[in-house]
């Protein structure tokens, strides 16, 4: 008896806690029913996986997760409440959709945005974004994500940003990146600016020093030839997409 109460009595003098970190998968299946979310977002849950997709990334419940360029908040609905109770949700860079939409509603009151001034600024010359007063306010993040948005920016502005996403991890932190797939090595056409060429992603996100971890096939479609604009009636929601998983070494 002696021997069993022994552990008890260590835990309750020194506040150890046997709680442990666990998948987030549980509380993404949660989130995914709530009434916030729109007809639309729950139509894209079969073509995004989100489940499936960051238990790849390697997403635990008590992680302090950082999302660059949030959008409308498709994943915000889902990350914020699943983070909400042993970890944090933050986001920065294009967070005025969800700063308008979604901070003041029930169960979203944690959410935090890290410097509202960081925008996306399009230049008209190279015909794509970059970026305004970037700087993530932190180095100790367990993950950055970005989902589809990688393709969005210019040369200078990308790697601008994954050198801050390194900054701002700790020491084996995650780096999940995902988005449309182009053909390796071709030019920008009409029909591919939404697309981006994987072999080049990696490239680029270890040069900023991230180890390339892992790649995942959870978006890869077959029937997607690469050859059209993703947003083409017989693409769109089919596209193929890379899904590159990143570390900052320790």
């Amino acid at each position: 008896m002696i021997k069993l109460l022994l552990p008890l009595a260590i835990t309750a003098a020194f506040g150890v806690t046997t709680a442990q970190a666990a998948d987030i998968g549980d509380n993404i299946k949660t989130a995914m029913k709530s009434e916030i979310r729109t007809a639309k977002e729950v139509k894209r849950d079969r073509n995004r996986r989100p489940v499936q997709t960051l238990k790849f990334f390697g997403i635990e419940d008590d992680m302090k997760v950082l999302e660059l360029v949030p959008g409308g908040g498709w994943y915000t609905k889902l990350l914020a409440p699943a983070l909400r109770e042993k970890g944090g949700y933050f986001a920065a860079v294009g967070t005025s959709r969800i700063k308008d939409n979604l901070v003041d509603k029930p169960g979203f009151d944690k959410i935090t945005i890290i410097n509202s001034k960081a925008e996306m600024v399009y230049n008209r010359a190279e015909k794509d974004y970059e970026v305004k007063n970037l700087n993530l306010g932190s180095n100790d993040y367990d993950a950055v994500l970005t989902f589809r948005n990688y393709h969005n920016f210019i040369e200078s502005a990308r790697h601008e940003m994954n050198k801050a996403a390194f900054k701002a991890l700790k020491p084996g932190g995650i780096y999940g990146v995902v988005d449309h797939t182009r053909r390796h090595m071709q030019r920008e056409n009409d029909e591919n600016g939404r697309r981006f060429d994987p072999v080049l992603a990696i490239k680029e996100i270890e040069a900023a020093g991230f180890k390339f971890v892992d790649y995942s096939n959870l978006h890869y479609r077959a029937d997607d030839e690469l050859r059209y604009e993703v947003g083409r009636k017989t693409v769109t929601g089919n596209t193929d997409r890379f899904t590159l998983r990143f570390q900052k070494v320790k």
